[in-house]
């Protein structure tokens, strides 16, 4: 099969692999409360079916990504996609929440092979100067499916059981094998023969750590995402405690929070050209740190309205949709002979640090809901601090 050529309907697939991990996690979220109940456990043992995923998430990518160096992007792909499916059918015929999480484990395996392929292939195709640019429309349009799935999932919830939201998880991995099987050409002409050999990979993972601006972006990025895991991990135990909503109308609150990142991300792509990546990761990373901000204060001066939770949330999430795309086409552009393992590396930091946030946060929440707000501020603060230290000091 032909090396694939630069197109909108390649851009469309690879979104569609991206948003496969968010899909996984936001599809079922209205359904969290219903497991407790169904698996008699608490808010923390629940939880862990989304922290789990995030941990199998990051582990998953540090895999990936030599091995798509060394072997290809399309054989590393399509392994990760049959893992999926197996991890999927898995999580529906679960009778207990053990089994349910270590289901979910599998699933992430899987999962995780599309973002951290799916962006190395950007890198391979559309160069440095336009990655940051298709990344960005790629992420506008991948929070079309965040911004729909929880609604989806609690009416799925609501008529067919938890169950359903993982059978369409299903068919919707095993649509894109085929898809991929049958369209996707390998688009890595570097394959590098030594990057799965354990030493090489502790070389290339070292010089990448050790590049102060890499880890400037990896770290923005990182924190920015937090942020937003943190709110998807607490978001259906504070808003069903504190204000009684239904899967519904959760879902519909949670895609008025994603249509945030839509916003951002759909700005980025289009002002990218004009002012730059840097320029607009600064100032998404700046506007996350003040909504932050804005939301714990709001959440200790005793202010509890809906609004004051969803208001600040949407715009972290614009934030976040500025700073994701622009740190990772800043953080691979120098690398186009490791793209994957780069790729993987921030992938793995990423979701590692999320998974240790949404744990934090599982066990907290038993406090109150102030643990959302503490979370989020945190993390996004954080954001920028990392790239004024570590960005902002190199270019000094």
């Amino acid at each position: 099969m032909s090396a694939p050529r630069p197109s909108g309907s390649l851009a469309a697939l690879l979104t569609t692999l991206v948003a496969l991990g968010p899909l996984s996690t936001d599809l079922y979220l209205p359904a969290l409360p219903t497991l407790a109940r169904v698996f008699a456990s608490d808010a923390a043992g629940v939880q862990l079916t989304l922290s789990v995923f995030l941990a199998g998430f990051a582990c998953g990518q540090i895999v990936y990504g030599p091995l798509s160096d060394r072997f290809g992007r399309r054989p590393a792909l399509l392994g990760g996609l049959v893992l999926y499916c197996i991890g999927s059918l898995g999580c529906v015929l679960a009778p207990s929440i053990e089994l349910l999480i270590a289901a979910r484990f599998v699933q992430a395996l899987g999962a995780c092979a599309g973002p951290v392929i799916g962006r190395a292939i950007v890198r391979d195709l559309w160069g440095a100067s336009e990655s940051a640019r298709i990344i960005a429309y790629m992420g506008g349009a991948m929070a079309i499916a965040p911004l729909f799935g929880p609604t989806l999932g609690g009416f799925l919830t609501v008529l067919f059981g938890w169950q359903s939201n993982f059978v369409l998880l299903l068919l919707l991995g095993a649509g894109q094998l085929v898809v991929v099987a049958r369209t996707l050409g390998e688009s890595n002409l570097l394959c590098n023969p030594g990057a799965t050999h354990p030493h090489q990979m502790g070389v290339n993972f070292a010089r990448l750590l050790t590049d102060r601006h890499y880890l400037g972006y990896l770290l923005t990025f990182s924190f920015s995402y937090s942020a937003l895991f943190a709110f998807i991990s607490a978001s259906s135990f504070v808003l069903a405690d504190r204000y009684a909503l239904t899967p519904q109308v959760y879902g519909m609150c949670f895609g008025i929070v994603v249509a945030g990142y839509l916003l951002g991300s759909l700005a980025s792509g289009r002002l990218v050209r004009r002012l730059g990546s840097d320029h607009l990761l600064t100032h998404g990373a700046w506007l996350g740190a003040i909504a932050g901000l804005a939301m714990l204060t709001l959440e200790l001066s005793g202010v509890h309205h809906l609004a004051a939770i969803l208001g600040p949330m949407f715009f972290c999430t614009v934030a976040t949709g500025l700073v994701m795309p622009n740190a990772i086409a800043r953080a691979l552009a120098p690398y186009p002979a490791m793209a994957g393992s780069a790729s993987a590396l921030m992938g793995f930091v990423q979701m590692a640090i999320a998974a240790l946030v949404g744990i934090v946060v599982g066990h907290a929440l038993s406090g109150g809901g102030s643990a959302l707000a503490i979370a989020v501020a945190t993390c996004t603060g954080l954001a920028p601090l990392a790239h004024l230290i570590l960005i902002g000091r190199r270019r000094r």
